[in-house]
This record gives structure tokens, C-alpha cells and sequence, in this order.
């Protein structure tokens, strides 16, 4: 079920008022009430697999137990192995199988030897890398006695299947979301109206925004061979918009939806094209990842401690791990490479937590040197995106071949003027992104002070722009992942 269907629209009123009218029954009936809903949600895409999130469910729940009760150090371990094996070996074989197959067989023919591998039409469970590191942090934290195991199933139940954030995210830690279930919640107006502005963005930025972004990237990247420089720029253009756009709409759609549930989920964008330099951007860019990896990978490691080989060891290590968690395919691999190329001058030359707080935060432009960093940061990041939407990396060699040879194809406004609709939507967002950096979503506080009758007006406005300007429906980009 997507959000930007009729499905969704109907679905979710009907589990907003069941869930509501539960709350004179006990936080339990509650609860019971988002897991049925979450497992109709989430059987809407495949029934099968809900076995797979209730067999996860079982052994993570269990064995946090197990560990409350053990306190022999080598059988603590044993047990968080077992949950790790577990939860890493369906999310390997559903998901990197024919990856290794492959690679494995085409590392033979590459020395001379012939070696044909089975390869399984396996289809990939939607969200399984999002529930599967969920599940994994509960675990890591009670072994590290960061957290108390629950007992109760329903609750830690409902915290991994929780359908707003089930197959794309945000990603969160059981300290934070699994407490949530444990409380009573009361309904709040006011956060009620939050969350519906910001499902309200979460859908523009998805239909209007990303939707139509992809139809031309689609265009783009599927004929690269036939088209100019700056056409191919546009289409590289054209696909960081979509896959921001759509994964931080996805992202403030569940959020938005969990504050009607009296939930608070962690922001996952906070405005990431924005950045100065990577390291900026890494701290914006899909956030409950990035920091998922810095506490349970990176600092484990020994994060930037140590010495200058060890420090890029892990740098590298987070990026191409980070990349590898996106797909079984070369070019994530060299998506996260490239990241993490981009990212260690700043880290050699102890500046990657320079730029910590919002660019130029309390004033309406931002100064020149802003400007240039943030283009500079912006270009990288565009060029690493090609990677990361081609098909192989012979094809996005190509691209960004095509994309250079002829320069002076970027100055043809032909070209511009050609795309000038979803290029004046685009400013637009930008415009309207660039004044709500400050907070959590873009339009958290505009019109917030104004008359009813214009409040109403600008939600109607962005109503009217979802379905004039709404694009072909796309799927979810990172419900493949």
C-alpha cells in the first residue's frame, strides 16, 4: 500500500478512529490495534512475507530476554551472534544471493575457468533492510545493557512493524520509538495538525515534485547515448530532486502519520542540499541510517581514533557499507566509494565537523563564500548520484563522459526552456525548502500566525499543486532497498 494512493486515504482514517476509540480500553488494545493494522498494511504488498517480520519479531523479542537473564559474558555474545545471523542471513540471501553468485562466477572466467552458479528468482521482501537494522539495534542495546528488554510481545511487536515508518524508514532505535508504546497517549489537536501539514509536504514533494522528476530522469538516463551534455546534466539534475523528494516525503509522511498516532518519530532530512561540505551533508542525508552506522559500525571500529590509517580505514569502511546496504549492485559500491573520496580531506584536515549548525541560520541569504560551498557540495553530490541511478557503472562512466565532453552545450537555454514547467516547480521548492530550513519540515511554521481564511488558502493551494501538477505515479525509490 503507498501512501499517495486512495488505498491509503481510506486506510488510514478508518485505523486513526479504531486506534482513537481503543484508547478507554488500555495502551494494550491500542497497541494490538497498530499491529493488525500494520500487518494488513504491510500484507497489502505480499502476505508471505509477514511470516518473515514474525519470525524476526520472535527470535529478536526472545532472545532479549535471554540476554536479561544471562549474564556469562561468552554466552551473551552467543546469543547476540545468533540474533545477528539471523537477521543478516535473511537480509543476505534476499538481497545480495545473486549478487554473490554472480560476482563469485565472474571472478572464475575472469582467470579462465567456466563456472555457472544457480541463480534464484528470489524476490526482495519490501522495507527488509529498514525492520531488519530496527530489529538489530533493539538487541545491540540490551547487550549492551543500554536498554531493558520488554516483555511485552505486543508492544515490541508493534514497535517492528509499526506501518508509518515499516518499509522506508525513519530507521529507529528501540530507546527511542519502544518506550513510545509503553505510555498512554492522548490525542493532541495540535500535533494532530502538525503531522497532517506535514503529511500535506510529504505528498508535494513526493507527486509534485519527485513523480515528475522522474519521469524525465527516466527519459534521460534510459537514452543517455542520444542526448547532449547538458540534457544528460538535467537528467542527473533531475534525479537528485526525485530521490530527495521522494524519500524525504516518504519520511515526513510517516513521521506526519505517527503524530497522529501520538508518536514521534526522528527527522530523517534536515535539508541536505543545503550542506557546505559532505560531511555537512552526511548528517543531513537520511540521518537515522547515517547514525545508525556511526554508533553500531563506526565507533566500534574506533570511529576517528587512532591513527591516520585507521581513521580513513573507517571512513571508508561506513561509506562502502553504507553504499552496499542500498542494493546489490557495483555501482552503490562506487556510490559509496566516491562518498567517502569526497569526504576524507575534511576529515585529514580535521574540518568535517566544521559546519554544524544551519547555514547562514537567522538570516535571509546566505553570504558568498555559503554560496560557492554550497554549490561545490551540491555539483559532487549530483555527479555521485549518476552512480547511484545508473543501470552498471559502464553506464554511468558514460554519462558523466557524456555529460562533460561538450560543455558549451550548457549554455543552449533551448534546453532549459524545454523542461521551464518542472524547472519553475522546482525554484519554487527551493525557494519555499530554503525559508523553512530552519525547522523540521519545510512548512512547519509558515502561515502559522496568519488569518484562518488565508492559513486554509495556502493548504488548498498545495492540495490544488498535488493533483494539477501531480507527475505519473512512481513507486517509492527505496522500496527496492
Amino acid at each position: 500500500m503507498l501512501f499517495n494512493t486512495i488505498d491509503f486515504a481510506i486506510f488510514l482514517p478508518i485505523v486513526f478512529g479504531v486506534y482513537w476509540l481503543a484508547d478507554r480500553l488500555g495502551i494494550k488494545i491500542q497497541n494490538l490495534v497498530i499491529v493488525i493494522a500494520s500487518y494488513y498494511f504491510y500484507g497489502c504488498w505480499d502476505w508471505r512475507f509477514l511470516s518473515l517480520i514474525a519470525f524476526s519479531t520472535i527470535v529478536d523479542y526472545s532472545i532479549g530476554l535471554a540476554l536479561n537473564k544471562e549474564s556469562h559474558p561468552s554466552r551473551r555474545k552467543l546469543l547476540l551472534w545468533v540474533s545477528m545471523l539471523t537477521n543478516l542471513g535473511f537480509l543476505g540471501f534476499f538481497k545480495y544471493y545473486n549478487f554473490f553468485a554472480e560476482s563469485f562466477s565472474q571472478a572464475f572466467t575472469f582467470f579462465g575457468v567456466s563456472m555457472d552458479t544457480a541463480r534464484l528468482d528470489i524476490i526482495l521482501p519490501v522495507g527488509i533492510s529498514f525492520y531488519t537494522f530496527q530489529t538489530m539495534s533493539y538487541t545491540i542495546d540490551v547487550y549492551k545493557r543500554e536498554l531493558e528488554p520488554t516483555k511485552d510481545l505486543v508492544a515490541f511487536t508493534a514497535f517492528v512493524s509499526f506501518f508509518p515508518q515499516l518499509v522506508a524508514g525513519p530507521i529507529e532505535r528501540a530507546t527511542n520509538l519502544l518506550p513510545q508504546f509503553y505510555k498512554k497517549r492522548e490525542f493532541d489537536y495540535a500535533n494532530a495538525v502538525n503531522g497532517m501539514r506535514q503529511i500535506l509536504w510529504g505528498l508535494f514533494k513526493k507527486v509534485v515534485i519527485a513523480d515528475n522528476c522522474a519521469q524525465f530522469a527516466n527519459e534521460i538516463f534510459n537514452n543517455s547515448g542520444d542526448f547532449s551534455g547538458s540534457t544528460l546534466f538535467m537528467g542527473a539534475l533531475f534525479f537528485t530532486f526525485q530521490i530527495y523528494g521522494d524519500f524525504s516525503g516518504y519520511s515526513d509522511i510517516a513521521i506526519g502519520t505517527s503524530r497522529l498516532f501520538g508518536f514521534n518519530l526522528m527527522q530523517n532530512f534536515a535539508f541536505p542540499y543545503f550542506s557546505r561540505d559532505i560531511a555537512e551533508f552526511w548528517r543531513r542525508w537520511h540521518i537515522s541510517l547515517s547514525t545508525w552506522f556511526r554508533d553500531y559500525l563506526y565507533i566500534p571500529l574506533g570511529g576517528s581514533r587512532g591513527n591516520t590509517w585507521m581513521k580513513v580505514r573507517n571512513t571508508f569502511v561506513i561509506f562502502v557499507v553504507s553504499g552496499f546496504w542500498h542494493g546489490a549492485n557495483w555501482t552503490f559500491l562506487v556510490w559509496g566509494f566516491l562518498n567517502a573520496v569526497y569526504f576524507l580531506p575534511l576529515l585529514l584536515t580535521k574540518r568535517n565537523r566544521h559546519n554544524l549548525g544551519v547555514v547562514a541560520e537567522g538570516r535571509i541569504l546566505p553570504s558568498l563564500r555559503e554560496v560557492v560551498q554550497m554549490g561545490l557540495t551540491f555539483f559532487l553530490t549530483v555527479v555521485a548520484w549518476v552512480f547511484f541511478r545508473a543501470e552498471s557503472l559502464g553506464h554511468a562512466v558514460d554519462y558523466l563522459w557524456g555529460m562533460f565532453r561538450h560543455p558549451g552545450s550548457f549554455l543552449l537555454l533551448s534546453i532549459y526552456w524545454k523542461y521551464k514547467t518542472i524547472i519553475a516547480l522546482l525554484f519554487i521548492f527551493v525557494l519555499v525548502e530554503w525559508i523553512g530550513r530552519e525547522n523540521q519540515y519545510a512548512i512547519e511554521n509558515v502561515g502559522l500566525t496568519w488569518k484562518r481564511p488565508l492559513r486554509y488558502a495556502m493548504y488548498y493551494l498545495i492540495i490544488i499543486a498535488i493533483f494539477w501538477f501531480g507527475g505519473k505515479e512512481q513507486q517509492f525509490i527505496y522500496f527496492q532497498f
